[in-house]
């Protein structure tokens, strides 16, 4: 990450941070009468082939005894409540993501964070991937996500959703953010950002 990319994620940060944390205290809220607790879901990912580190979300998913792991897809879909919908939908389960921007963990803007057992997988890909520092939101979320959404929404169990994954979207997600690396300067950060401000807007 450039100096010049990490005072602006940290301004940006700051800034919103004043406005959205009433939102994300009002949030909390409702979770803990609708939901109940916990209110965060915190899932390993990883910002290099070797450095793992703590992503902060808001749960959307109702609690289970099993060990969580993998994408979610159509096989865990009963298992979100409407407000989790609601809150994947307009992506405010990503706001505790400020933490891990200001921690230095991630970027506004950038590749997804993957989780450490794609990493493993396809080490030489996230090698190339994971030189951009992890982002909130980046080419690929924009250009791919609602793809990525339809194709997992099909899979009707772990093994499917993952098999799906690893094989349509792994490489197809890559190949964008390798695009967005080759390309990468503040005003496309601005850009980015402003597209998936725009796409969040009800129309």
């Amino acid at each position: 990450m450039t100096p010049q990319k990490r005072v602006f994620d940290l301004v940006l940060v700051m800034l919103l941070s004043v406005v959205l944390t009433p939102v994300l205290l009002g949030l909390m809220a409702v979770m803990v009468f609708t939901m109940g607790r916990p209110v965060f879901y915190k899932s390993e990912r990883m910002r290099g082939v070797d450095q793992p580190f703590t992503l902060w979300k808001l749960r959307t998913m109702r609690q289970t005894t099993n060990r969580e792991t993998g994408v979610s897809g159509g096989d865990k879909s009963d298992r979100i409540p409407p407000f989790g919908r609601f809150l994947r939908k307009t992506r405010l389960d990503e706001l505790p993501q400020l933490w891990n921007i200001l921690r230095g963990d991630i970027s506004f803007v950038g590749p997804r964070p993957p989780l450490r057992e794609y990493v493993e997988r396809f080490p030489d890909l996230y090698a190339q991937v994971l030189k951009s520092r992890p982002g909130v939101t980046g080419l690929a979320s924009l250009r791919y996500h609602r793809t990525e959404e339809r194709l997992l929404a099909r899979c009707r169990s772990a093994q499917e959703t993952d098999a799906t994954y690893a094989r349509r979207c792994v490489p197809r997600k890559a190949a964008l953010d390798l695009i967005y690396q080759r390309n990468q300067n503040i005003c496309y950060d601005v850009v980015l950002i402003v597209q998936t401000v725009t796409r969040l807007i009800p129309k």
